[in-house]
């Protein structure tokens, strides 16, 4: 628990922050907190217990703006009967709220709406007169997450952490919020400081181990990674964003060209028959059949079954991260009518809709299932076309760094194909500058040598490669 008693100030009640509730039975904020240690910690499920509260004090109205708060972060349409309904029970409780609920009412009613931007304004608003309010915080850094807001990752804690300390509950959670944005914006030393700091207050803390796991994956330590990864596996718990860091994992085998221990994780972690529905897990397998597509890696039948949970929901035009991930298994499993279904979508959904979605659909998530068409086609050069105009705003798609190099990756490969061996050295140069120890780059930078005719930059390359494969 990060906390034992609820507190109370001179303004009545409040969390175990000091962040003013209106409700004040102190047994519904304990419930509340309980629930959300569920989503700060990725353990237990967060809505299940909010909803046991609420089933027991259903006039606590910050309770029923947790449940709505949680539920959009999700961004899947099967949850969005469930995040509304909460809206519509808080907004019922309004005249009982105090001005931070309304707050958060406020910024779900704009979500609601599909203006995730007008969101987190409202968001920063109430972090800004109470800046120990954790989930607040919370929700702005997870919603720039998804929309790609590089820098809004970082400033977001930036702004409140000097108020926070190791004597507030929920502070190494913050020290694990903090990490991730310093790591997304490249300050790696301080980002791995703050992550192991959170870790050492809290080791079961699996936001920050994944905030230490991107510092290694970018910063090409993969040996350090898998093994920093095996030594906090117990602690990564048993929700979906456990599979995430497997996939993780996964990654730094993929640079070392560890084929069988990327299959492996498959299998285990990544690929299971239930047809839940829940995103992340799909999103990560997606992810992760295409690397190995890109190395021209045989993966049997997997494509066939995951194109099968993604196919129910290849119309939702809900989020473009995910619409990318379904185009990837419906192209990679040759589903023709569920690609054309997709796209279909899409396109009308860019030329009817407003909401904060229709720009990264437009920009980027359109593009680039057209770019995996071309490219699964052999047409090549057309990928090229496609992907190379859009690389510098695919942090519009959302997700991360380590994500978004999919398209990068996308492109590089492409290129090669395409014969474009000038662009293919330039793209693989950027690569090894960013990540020099990656044997993948390397091997990338010895095809496009070879493509060019020099015979003497590949071999050098590719040594390179074996030697950061042999050490």
């Amino acid at each position: 628990m990060i906390a034992t008693q609820t507190s109370r100030n001179s303004s009545g009640t409040t969390d175990w922050r000091g962040v003013p509730v209106s409700y004040s039975d102190p047994s519904a904020i304990d419930g509340l907190e309980r629930a959300h240690e569920c989503a700060l910690g990725f353990r237990g499920d967060a809505i299940a217990e909010i909803d046991k509260v609420l089933a027991e004090h259903p006039q606590f109205v910050m309770g029923h703006l947790f449940k709505a708060g949680w539920l959009s972060q999700a961004m899947e349409t099967r949850i969005y009967g469930d995040m509304v309904a909460a809206v519509k029970a808080a907004e019922a409780l309004e005249s009982k709220a105090n001005d931070r609920e309304r707050g958060h009412l406020e910024a779900m009613q704009l979500w609601i709406r599909g203006d995730f931007y007008g969101a987190v304004q409202k968001w920063e608003a109430v972090l800004t007169h109470y800046p120990r309010d954790l989930f607040a915080l919370q929700l702005i850094h997870l919603t720039d997450v998804l929309l790609g807001d590089v820098v809004g990752q970082r400033d977001v804690v930036a702004r409140v952490f000097n108020l926070w300390d190791e004597t507030i509950p929920g502070y190494e959670f913050v020290l694990g919020f903090y990490s991730f944005g310093l790591e997304e914006n490249r300050d790696y030393f301080k980002a791995e400081e703050f992550g192991r700091m959170a870790l050492a207050l809290r080791p079961d803390n699996p936001y920050a181990v994944h905030a230490v796991g991107h510092v290694m994956e970018m910063n090409g330590r993969q040996s350090g990674g898998i093994r920093f990864m095996a030594e906090h596996e117990k602690s990564w718990g048993s929700s979906n964003f456990a599979n995430h860091l497997w996939w993780h994992t996964a990654l730094y085998h993929l640079d070392v060209n560890d084929v069988e221990a990327v299959l492996s994780i498959y299998d285990n972690h990544l690929r299971s028959g239930e047809q839940h529905g829940d995103k992340y897990e799909e999103l990560d397998a997606s992810a992760l059949l295409w690397r190995l597509k890109l190395l021209d890696i045989d993966t049997g039948t997997r494509w066939h079954d995951l194109a099968d949970k993604w196919e129910p929901s290849s119309q939702d035009t809900l989020y473009a991260f995910n619409d990318v991930h379904a185009m990837m298994t419906f192209v990679s499993d040759e589903r023709e009518d569920a690609q054309k279904a997709l796209l279909t979508a899409n396109e009308r959904y860019v030329e009817s809709a407003s909401d904060a979605n229709v720009a990264m659909s437009r920009e980027i998530g359109i593009p680039f299932c057209l770019a995996m068409q071309d490219f699964h086609k052999g047409r090549y050069g057309a990928c090229v076309d496609r992907l190379l105009p859009v690389r510098y705003m695919s942090h519009r798609l959302g997700g991360s760094f380590a994500q978004r190099d999919v398209i990068g990756w996308t492109l590089l490969e492409a290129a090669l194909r395409a014969r474009q061996f000038d662009l293919a050295l330039a793209l693989a140069n950027e690569r090894t500058a960013l990540k020099s120890t990656s044997p993948q780059n390397w091997f990338y930078v010895s095809r496009a040598f070879k493509g060019l005719g020099d015979r003497d930059g590949a071999e050098r390359a590719n040594a390179k490669a074996h030697a950061l494969l042999a050490a």
